[in-house]
């Protein structure tokens, strides 16, 4: 199993994003390995990239800012 972009949804929402995580979730382990994939993903430094809310959830929303 690996990190990845499964599936891409756009609604009257927004666009919801569904990413598969390898990291278990304990300990923050998945958040960070989550921050980690998007940094990669989009070439954007890590602290660019904020878990606003779901922390302990699988779902989240998170805060992305591009320079």
């Amino acid at each position: 199993s690996k990190n990845e972009i499964s599936e891409i949804i756009k609604d009257e929402e927004g666009q919801t994003i569904k990413i598969r995580i390898k990291a278990a979730p304990e300990k923050g382990k998945a958040n960070k390995e989550l921050i980690k994939f998007l940094s990669k993903e989009f070439s954007i430094p890590k602290q660019n990239i904020e878990i606003i809310s779901g922390k302990t959830s699988q779902l989240k929303l998170l805060k992305i800012t591009w320079d």
